[in-house]
């Protein structure tokens, strides 16, 4: 059994878990935090996939962005109850005090210590290149033009109708 069979089944197993645990639980934000575990563990699985791009862009756009407005909102709306969540809980502070540092021993060996352990063969190096940002934006541009142009009047269509929608009057 190699390194990216454990790799998915680790991630597959969090996204899995994950996922249930955010539609179980009742408290918003709890819900939202394992929303966002969900992302990273999906992003694990771009990147197993060897979809770098997909995977940068799940972190930055879906983790970061989304959920920081999503918390922000669900901040404002409950203030009260938000304050209590995480009082006199020992468990869950020892407990992520103990996962961060065993994430923090990983990347530090991975620094240190990690080296390649073989070559790539060639279907893997030119399926590491298919997942680059040149090879993305080379398709993009030449092959699919017409269906990205497409989407692109779409979605000014979609702007455009949102804004007369929440135009009150017009002047």
């Amino acid at each position: 059994m190699n390194i990216q069979i454990i790799l998915f089944i680790v991630l597959a197993s969090v996204a899995a878990v994950s996922s249930v645990v955010m539609i179980t639980r009742k408290n918003a934000v709890i819900s939202a935090v394992f929303l966002v575990l969900n992302f990273f563990a999906l992003a694990g699985l771009y990147l197993l996939l060897n979809a770098q791009f997909i995977a940068v862009v799940q972190i930055i756009v879906y983790a970061g962005a989304i959920m920081v407005l999503f918390l922000f909102v669900l901040m404002l709306l409950n203030t009260e109850t938000e304050h209590k969540l995480f009082v006199d809980k020992r468990a869950i502070k020892f407990f992520s005090i103990l996962v961060s540092a065993f994430v923090f021993v990983q990347v530090a060996y991975l620094i240190f210590f990690g080296h390649p352990s073989r070559t790539l063969t060639p279907d893997e190096a030119a399926s590491v290149k298919a997942g680059t940002i040149q090879a993305i934006g080379q398709q993009l541009y030449t092959n699919y033009i017409i269906p990205f142009e497409i989407a692109g009047f779409l979605l000014l269509a979609a702007t455009i109708g949102a804004l007369v929608l929440a135009k009150k009057k017009f002047e």
